[in-house]
């Protein structure tokens, strides 16, 4: 007889990421459900397609506020493990998601929305970033005060994003990219599928349960230089590269008004710092390609390719 799969609830599911988590998740049969804010008018004819789509591939829809505790605990008690994709404006709003579990007190695991570097593991990052990483941080906190079952999830950076922002695969006419720094730090991309595909496994395996875990698949360890030069390879072409120096993004991390001054400061991260790769894995650290080796995940390599034939258009993304 088959185990009964779990039910999975995922917040932020009409954002960037949270379309990824949802299709997996149905893909590998849970029973999926949603909270997302009510349509407040019959007129708003984006949301109400966006809502008859998820229904029409099985997924069940939770209308509310994040600040309606009620109808939170009332959601959380019909499901076993919730996954949010909450953006960064409302990552501090997890905390009532986690009061809600508390009360509802059936909820066997909580990830919470990262999805980016191991926050517990960076130091001397700029400022502006550092802001968005100890907000995770209270989350990650917050969730262990409350004795909630969880798991934190490290997946560096998304592949597809990164690719269209660093390459700008579907603007045939442009012959420059920029490159951070010297272009030669590595860095890990993962495409957005996988992402959600490990995520939702690792939700339901007792391995992961209150640990991290880490996505660092080796094909797809890279830096921006040999980014660069495969897609150099690929398309035929030579690229003028526009290097910015770190001097130059710690400047403009200290200039930019907030929220401008995110990006850059999350850019030196990434790709001049190299937090991502700052610390060897040890064998206590769980790393999903690895763990899930039964999952063949998509190389950067292979994304590439893909590319050339089908450029993917600008995202519309949070940095993580």
């Amino acid at each position: 007889m088959a185990c009964e799969k779990s039910k999975i609830l995922v917040f932020g599911a009409t954002g960037y990421l949270g379309s990824y988590m949802v299709k997996a998740s149905v893909s590998l049969g849970h029973p999926t459900y949603v909270y997302v804010r009510p349509i407040k008018s019959k007129t708003d004819a984006a949301k109400l397609a966006v809502h008859k789509e998820l229904e029409s591939i099985g997924v069940t829809i939770f209308q509310g506020e994040l600040d309606d505790h009620e109808k939170l605990v009332s959601a959380l008690k019909q499901v076993d493990v919730v996954i949010s994709t909450l953006a960064v404006p409302q990552y501090l709003d997890q905390l009532s998601i986690i009061a809600a579990a508390k009360e509802a007190g059936n909820i066997k695991r909580f990830i919470p929305s990262e999805f980016g570097n191991e926050v517990d593991r960076v130091s001397g990052v700029l400022p502006p970033f550092e802001a968005l990483l100890e907000n995770k941080r209270k989350i990650r906190r917050a969730a262990e005060a409350a004795g909630i079952p969880h798991t934190y999830v490290s997946a560096n950076a998304f592949a597809t994003y990164f690719i269209d922002y660093c390459l700008h695969p579907h603007d045939k006419n442009r012959d420059e990219v920029v490159v951070y720094g010297t272009g030669h730090t590595k860095t890990v991309l993962n495409y957005e599928e996988d992402v959600a595909t490990y995520t939702l496994k690792a939700a339901t395996d007792p391995n992961v349960q209150n640990r991290v875990i880490i996505y660092r698949p080796p094909k797809n360890i890279i830096s921006q230089m040999e980014l660069i030069s495969s897609w150099e390879k690929k398309t035929g072409r030579t690229l003028k590269k526009i290097h910015v120096p770190e001097e130059e993004l710690i400047r403009l991390s200290e200039t930019l008004p907030f929220p401008d001054n995110v990006p850059v400061a999350i850019l030196h991260n990434i790709f001049i710092k190299g937090d991502q790769m700052s610390f060897e894995l040890t064998e206590n650290d769980l790393e999903a390609s690895k763990l899930y080796p039964d999952h063949k995940y998509t190389s950067i390599d292979s994304l590439l390719d893909i590319c050339v034939v089908n450029p993917p258009d600008a995202k519309r993304a949070a940095f993580a």
